[in-house]
């Protein structure tokens, strides 16, 4: 059985669960917060793979996605030169997209 609020829950959930490493050590926990944003993302119809076909909020979505992902990257990879001013932008970009999904893009 299909239960629209039990994704939101989980979602919700685990956001919460991110919010204490996000405010001490933002850089080690891009990339849990990547995985449950683009799982967020894919669960509510969005061409990830192809953000060409994506109109209007779902492309400023993506977009934002994207921005925040290639800095998660860069953390990845242990570059050196990551402003931290990179590393905010992309938490200030997922919770934006966290919030847009579960407040303004309820379950299909």
């Amino acid at each position: 059985m299909f239960e629209p609020g039990l994704d939101k829950h989980e979602w919700e959930s685990q956001w919460e669960q991110f919010e204490d490493d996000l405010e001490s050590s933002p850089a080690e926990a891009l990339p849990e917060v990547d995985r449950l944003i683009e799982e967020m993302l894919e669960a509510r119809g969005f061409a990830l793979d192809d953000p060409v076909v994506s109109e209007g909020d779902e492309r400023d979505v993506i977009q934002e996605f994207m921005a925040a992902r290639e800095t998660t990257r860069r953390v990845d990879a242990d570059e050196d030169d990551i402003d931290p001013g990179d590393i905010a932008a992309a938490v200030n970009g997922y919770r934006s997209i966290f919030d847009y999904l579960i407040e303004e893009r309820g379950a299909p």
